[in-house]
């Protein structure tokens, strides 16, 4: 099940944003949750910023990013991650129908998101949930910690 993430979900979502097997793949540089906070309020804002939930625990997140005008058809699809206790079990898989679902009823027909390229099991995750590469993104995202650029892969997939 996905829902928008509220206040309540700022432990759980800082925990995988600043988890150290995650964070090397999303956004945000590690920090401390006090400067991590108004990071959060401002994604709440834009609700854009979803959990997902099995039961009542939540599992994983991810921000689904509409566009505007000529491009309103698309969302960009960023911030994925599942809690590490949840690999391997087939979660993804139900995390991403759900993600395919709310972006339907939100009249999505096109989700794209990038992906670093050495970053093999995310690449496989998207493959299986109907992703296409479409491009690469050279020294798309700088890691100021490591002082390194990463490129990035281009997906997309057509709903």
């Amino acid at each position: 099940m996905i829902r928008n993430a509220t206040q309540n979900d700022i432990d759980f979502i800082f925990g995988l944003y600043m988890h150290p097997e995650i964070n090397p793949f999303l956004l945000y540089e590690p920090m401390d949750k006090r400067d991590f906070q108004p990071i959060f309020d401002e994604l709440l804002a834009q609700n854009i910023l979803y959990v997902f939930t099995t039961e009542v625990e939540p599992q994983g997140m991810f921000k689904l990013i509409p566009l505007k005008h000529r491009t309103s058809h698309i969302a960009y699809l960023g911030g994925v991650a599942l809690s590490p206790a949840c690999f391997g079990k087939g979660l993804a898989q139900q995390m991403f129908a759900d993600i395919f679902d709310l972006a339907r009823e939100k009249q999505v027909k096109r989700i794209e998101l990038s992906v670093a390229t050495h970053n093999e099991r995310a690449i496989r995750l998207y493959q299986n949930a109907g992703f296409e590469t479409e491009g690469i993104l050279k020294k798309y995202t700088y890691l100021a910690q490591e002082q390194r650029y990463l490129d990035e892969q281009l997906m997309a997939r057509l709903l």
